[in-house]
């Protein structure tokens, strides 16, 4: 948290502009962010405006690099994708564009490479508790259930 020191708005505007430069911000952390240095709402509008108009902030962009490096980083699915950004208020206009990031062969590979590791730490012997561990697993990672049981049907 920040102190009571209060900021001006060149100030606020200057830390926010490093803040989106060092990485890709959405709409919502900066108004958290600007909300938390006790900004008034007059001034937060402007500087979202600044930020927006000097390319600082970009939701799209934003929703593409989250796609990206979620799915590449943390192996997750669609699903969770989605959720993420929709709780980060992204339109949906804007997903959809983002999920276009994420090639279709890549994420069916990374789902099999994913299922095949998870299914050799899994050290259950009952076929139906190995099948319902690994379902788990990849569907709270946000793979679709779809998905999920097919490559449940061929690996078990």
């Amino acid at each position: 948290m920040y102190s009571s020191k209060s900021h001006t708005v060149t100030e606020a505007q200057k830390k926010m502009e490093r803040y989106c430069a060092y990485q890709d911000r959405c709409h919502k952390e900066v108004m958290g962010k600007l909300s938390e240095m006790r900004m008034i709402p007059e001034a937060i509008d402007q500087i979202m405006g600044h930020l927006i108009q000097e390319n600082y902030l970009n939701e799209e962009r934003f929703a593409k690099s989250f796609a990206r490096g979620k799915f590449s980083i943390k192996k997750w699915g669609k699903n969770r994708i989605v959720n993420e950004l929709k709780q980060r208020q992204i339109s949906v206009f804007n997903i959809k564009i983002a999920l276009k990031e994420i090639d279709e062969e890549d994420y069916l590979n990374t789902l099999d490479q994913l299922a095949h590791k998870r299914l050799e730490q899994i050290k259950e012997t009952n076929v139906q508790k190995r099948k319902k561990k690994l379902a788990d697993y990849l569907l709270y990672r946000g793979w679709e259930s779809n998905l999920v049981y097919e490559k449940l049907k061929e690996l078990i």
